[in-house]
């Protein structure tokens, strides 16, 4: 029960945020802090019995019929996450108390922080497929909500829109992939999963499945060539971008890599697509980092490219690689959610986040300077940060792979760019003139990014604590076994460490160079921005903007206005496809031999309702077309009698009387029948009516000839009584075992009814007079019949 309060937890305080802020509008931020700070509190409690190589697991029934429960897995990797969710969310509301301090959508935004971490914790310590994608597309779903937050701006709409829709696709593509390795695995555990690796891997469905399992981990985690929508999110307000956008929500595709590896991992499928896909994205993002002059844009696309490191790590499988994935985790998460409130910060105090109009800002802002040189510091890979030590780990792991250690070498020397972008660029240098005048963030605005520039700083002074605590536990979760690792500061300047070392130098060297020289980068960017147009965003614009011009052409061909025409494409479709199936089918068509046994008063009926459906159709007034169908509804509840039905020749009786009331009520207002349709439409309208009757008749003969046991009757009639209390089996099933169904169309039937109303009520005042009029005219209130004519 702890586990399930703890991840849920969040959806309670997302209940209670608007009514706090409301109360409490200048502390709503700090006083909502306090619940992922307790959970932080209590995670870190776990970590000593984590550490010592235990895993935890929580268990409660949800479906037990289909295999799902609410299942939660706490080990190495899930505890890592969880700690960098509940403790940099800590923060974040803090952040956003102080960043969103005057807007009155305040309560409206922690409650989808809150939503938001719920959900986050909820995929990183699922232990059941299915529970992990539900928890996944809460993800979705809130994160667009988040971007869109600024709703009234169509670039957040449409940055929201984006984002929904590319990882919404990829949820999808993941439900089938998790669908197929239960159906493989024949479990939905994750527990049982990890244990039964090399029979999935050996399954022909194993290139399928990874297939869709990789397809929902990129278009989360922004790979390319998905990563487009990652920037476009910077319109959200930069709480969200801190939060969801660098520490969490992009990692979550990150995570399920990390957590099926010893499932699906450790093949050469596996292994190309994943170095290819993330070396891909590693260098696309750090080279369109360093074109950029907005600091989040530069951030955004510095977070691609870290994505694409760990994809890639994750993807090469070995135990350095994977021990380099879960180091670099943590330093990315510090050292980027530290600059992104920076960026907010110096957005919020000076009015814009544009470099080229920003300089000389330590002067005025000391504290956001000092914290956001030493993240920048991390970020560029120089000592005592942790941003170091992921960046030799990096090196050391792929010291064996010549292309791999090249494009790392490459990104990194353009992310030390982007690190002298977002600082240097930022605080030194000449003052500049700002649209707002500059000064220091308030202390809810600094206490995030000093607390996350100091864990930096602490991590790496402290790593052999941090690796024996964090690093090992959750490496070894992804390697499937436990492993010891070793993570120091210092490691020497023999053997691996010693090249490292080398490469580290020649980075920073390097890198130092190319920011002097950053001005090729603006060229660079001009020059190639026809291209632009030809790049990933560009096709994704294309295939939206084709999607709406199908279903505006589908629009109008089929949703014309016209109901004859929908009834009419209704059954022809019918006829098309019931025919191709008994044709291909080679479907014999029995039709019942024994005649026989017809009553005569059945006899009886069936001409009743053959002589009322003829009245209705040749009727030249809806009220004798009323009274028509009446008796059509009417004979066949006499069916239903007739054949040992009477629950259901009740309800027969009591809807015919109902719709008839209705229609009575309703007819009364409408203009005279006017045929306007052509002989031609007539005789067309005609043969498809005679077709759809004569198809439904020869599929019900066909049922008839050759009747089947229904188990599902007899289960009906036993249970109406004992399980239901109703002896009406017709209302029992209604009310009770279909009765969702039942609420839906009532539901949908409600909803009908207020959209008609708010028609009626929109009559012009000018016509509502005419028709006032007409009504004192006539008496009683009772308005004569109407003499226009329309098309039926």
């Amino acid at each position: 029960m702890p586990m399930l309060t703890a991840v849920l937890s969040g959806f309670g305080g997302a209940i209670a945020a608007p009514w706090l802020h409301r109360v409490a509008p200048r502390s709503a931020g700090w006083i909502m802090a306090l619940l992922p700070f307790a959970l932080m509190i209590y995670f870190i409690s776990l970590v000593p019995t984590v550490a010592g190589g235990e895993t935890l697991r929580f268990s409660y029934a949800w479906v037990p019929s289909l295999g799902i429960n609410l299942s939660f897995r706490i080990d190495g990797l899930s505890l890592l996450f969880a700690l960098l969710i509940t403790g940099i969310g800590t923060l974040v509301m803090i952040y956003a108390g102080g960043y969103l301090a005057n807007d009155p959508m305040l309560g409206r935004m922690l409650t989808l922080l809150l939503i938001f971490m719920a959900a986050m914790l909820g995929i990183v310590t699922s232990d059941n497929l299915i529970g992990l994608f539900v928890f996944w597309e809460l993800t979705t779903i809130s994160s667009y909500l988040l971007i869109g937050y600024k709703h009234e701006y169509e670039k957040a709409r449409k940055a929201a829109l984006q984002s929904l829709l590319v990882t919404g696709i990829g949820g999808l593509a993941l439900l089938a992939g998790f669908v197929l390795l239960g159906q493989v695995a024949g479990t939905l555990e994750i527990s049982d999963l990890l244990t039964q690796g090399a029979a999935v891997r050996a399954h022909p469905l194993y290139g399928g499945i990874l297939a869709l399992v990789l397809f929902g981990a990129f278009t989360k985690s922004a790979q390319f060539p998905f990563h487009f929508w990652l920037p476009g999110a910077m319109e959200a307000p930069t709480p969200v971008s801190s939060y969801l956008h660098s520490a969490t929500m992009v990692k979550a595709g990150v995570f399920l890599l990390a957590r099926l590896n010893p499932v699906l991992g450790g093949t050469e499928a596996w292994q190309w697509l994943l170095t290819g896909f993330g070396s891909a994205t590693m260098i696309v993002g750090a080279l369109l980092a360093v074109q950029q002059t907005d600091l989040k844009r530069i951030l955004a696309y510095t977070t691609v490219s870290a994505l694409g490191t760990l994809v890639a790590l994750i993807g090469v499988g070995t135990d350095d690689a994977l021990k380099a994935a879960m180091v670099f985790t943590l330093s990315h998460a510090l050292y980027k959610g530290a600059l992104f409130q920076v960026a907010g910060s110096v957005d919020h105090e000076t009015g814009t986040r544009d470099i080229t109009n920003l300089g000389g800002l330590r002067a005025v802002m000391p504290i956001t300077a000092a914290a956001g040189m030493l993240a920048a510091v991390s970020m560029a890979g120089l000592p005592p940060l942790f941003g170091f030590i992921a960046k030799e780990v990096q090196y050391k792991a792929n010291l064996e792979e010549p292309i791999l250690i090249t494009v790392a070498l490459l990104t990194n020397m353009l992310t030390v760019v982007a690190a002298g972008l977002v600082s240097l660029r930022v605080f030194f240098g000449p003052p500049t003139q700002t649209p707002k005048h500059a000064h220091e963030a308030p202390l809810s605005m600094r206490m995030g990014p000093v607390a996350l520039a100091l864990a930096g700083l602490g991590t790496g002074l402290f790593s052999v604590q941090i690796g024996n605590a964090l690093i090992g536990p959750a490496t070894g979760s992804v390697i499937g076994k436990t492993k010891e690792i070793e993570l120091l500061l210092w490691a020497g300047i023999e053997g691996a460490a010693g090249q490292a070392l080398v490469l580290s130098v020649v980075t920073l060297v390097v890198g130092a160079g190319l920011y002097r020289a950053r001005g090729i980068f603006a060229r660079f960017a001009a020059a190639t921005a026809p291209l632009a147009s030809w790049g990933a965003e560009g096709w994704y614009q294309r295939a939206v903007d084709g999607m709406l011009a199908l279903a505006a052409w589908q629009t109008r061909l089929l949703q014309n206005g016209y109901l004859r025409f929908y009834i009419g494409l209704i059954i022809a479709t019918v006829l098309a496809l019931t025919t191709f199936t008994l044709v291909v089918g080679r479907v014999v068509i029995t039709i019942p031999a024994d005649w026989a046994d017809v009553r005569v008063y059945e006899l009886m009926v069936a001409l009743i309702i053959i002589a009322a459906t003829t009245f209705v159709i040749r009727a030249t007034s809806r009220m004798a077309a009323v009274v028509g169908l009446g008796f059509v509804g009417y004979g066949t509840a006499l069916v239903f009698l007739l054949f040992s039905g009477p629950d259901l020749a009740i309800t027969q009786f009591a809807v015919e009387t109902l719709v008839a009331i209705l229609f009575v009520l309703v007819v009364y207002r409408l203009p005279r029948f006017s045929n306007l349709s052509t002989a031609g439409a007539r005789v067309r309208s005609a043969g498809l009516a005679i077709a759809g009757g004569a198809l439904m008749t020869v599929l019900t003969l066909m049922a008839l000839a050759s009747p089947t046991e229904s188990r599902v009757s007899g289960f009906l009639a036993e249970n109406s009584v004992p399980q239901a209390f109703g002896r009406n089996v017709v209302n029992v099933i209604l009310v009770d075992f279909r009765g969702f169904d039942t609420m839906g169309e009532i539901t949908v039937l409600g909803a009908a009814a207020i959209g008609i109303y708010a028609l009626l009520r929109l009559v012009p005042a000018s016509e509502h007079d005419e028709q006032k009029g007409a009504d004192a005219q006539t008496g009683n209130g009772v308005p004569r019949e109407r003499t226009e004519t329309i098309d039926v």
